[in-house]
C-alpha cells in the first residue's frame, strides 16, 4: 500500500504557519478583549492543534479509520470542555479575603 508523503518545504511550512500563530496568540495576550481573551486564544490554539495533527501526525494523508479515530478524540475532548465549564458556571465561588488586616478583628 502506497502512502502520499508531504514534501520537507510543506513541513517548513506549516512549521512557519505555527511560529506566526504562536506569536499572534503572545500578542493577542497582550491586547485587552476582556471576555473574548480566552476565546480567542482557544480558537488560535485549536487551529494549531488542527495543523499540527493533519500534517505531523500525518492524519491528512490517513486512511478514513485514522480520521473517525481523530474525530472521536475531538469529540471526547468537546465533552470533557463541555463538562468542565458547565461544572464552573454552577459553583457558588468563595469571597476573597482582603488581606490579614480584615482578620485582625476577628480574634
Amino acid at each position: 500500500m502506497t502512502h502520499a508523503h508531504p514534501s520537507p518545504r510543506l513541513y517548513f511550512f506549516v512549521f512557519a504557519i505555527l511560529i506566526v500563530l504562536t506569536g499572534v496568540t503572545v500578542w493577542v495576550a497582550f491586547i485587552d478583549l476582556g471576555p473574548l481573551n480566552t476565546i480567542v486564544a482557544l480558537t488560535i490554539a485549536c487551529g494549531k492543534t488542527l495543523l499540527v495533527i493533519l500534517y505531523f501526525m500525518h492524519v491528512r494523508y490517513g486512511s478514513r479509520l485514522t480520521w473517525a479515530f481523530a474525530s472521536v478524540g475531538f469529540f471526547w475532548l468537546a465533552i470533557l470542555i463541555a463538562f468542565t465549564m458547565s461544572d464552573v458556571r454552577t459553583r457558588n465561588w468563595l469571597a476573597t479575603p482582603s488581606g490579614w488586616s480584615s482578620m485582625a478583628g476577628n480574634h
